[in-house]
């Protein structure tokens, strides 16, 4: 098992996925993050590691650092804040990507700072970074119709249509396309 605690990595920019662990999540509108990150390594060649410290999942392209956390959705800031600590980071040096239920879907949006916008995962980031000053990359998982008829909760957790799913390789790469130029 390969650590980056022990490899003591230089990192400049952290990437960090919101979403939850678990094959159940694989293709649910929180994991829109993961997905991106799952693609982005997929195109790229990189293989997922485990850190236990962080209790992640990472890789490193460049100065980037890569990383999915293992907590779940909800948790998210935990493991973020222990990189930021333990790297001597500031929140601006993270780039979170994450869903975002009131954006058109396969729309992507980003902000240097701002609201948590009713998103948990950064809430969580908020409350353990002390400070909403961070950028974030919102991918657009709107499907009213869907919302809805089911509620909020179940929303997020629910899959991607068959017509969405039809679009998600040209989203990703839009996503990961940004990312690398990020």
């Amino acid at each position: 098992m390969a650590s980056l605690f022990r490899a003591k990595i230089k990192v400049m920019k952290v990437i960090a996925a919101l979403g939850n662990p678990g094959t159940q999540y694989n293709f649910t509108r929180h994991n829109f993050g993961f997905l991106t990150l799952d693609f982005y390594a997929k195109v790229h060649g990189f293989d997922w590691k485990d850190d236990k410290k962080f209790n992640i999942k990472y890789f490193k392209d460049g100065d980037k650092l890569f990383v999915k956390p293992l907590t779940f959705y909800n948790e998210v800031g935990q493991s973020f804040e222990s990189i930021r600590s333990y790297y001597k980071l500031t929140p601006q040096d993270f780039l979170i990507v994450c869903d975002d239920f009131n954006l058109e879907f396969g729309k992507l949006r980003f902000r240097e700072r701002g609201s948590a916008g009713g998103n948990n995962g950064l809430k969580s980031t908020i409350t353990h970074f002390n400070t909403d000053d961070f950028p974030r990359l919102r991918l657009g998982s709107a499907n009213d119709n869907l919302r809805k008829r089911i509620g909020d909760t179940d929303f997020v957790l629910s899959k991607f249509t068959d017509a969405e799913r039809g679009q998600l390789p040209s989203i990703l790469k839009e996503a990961c396309e940004f990312l690398k130029n990020y």
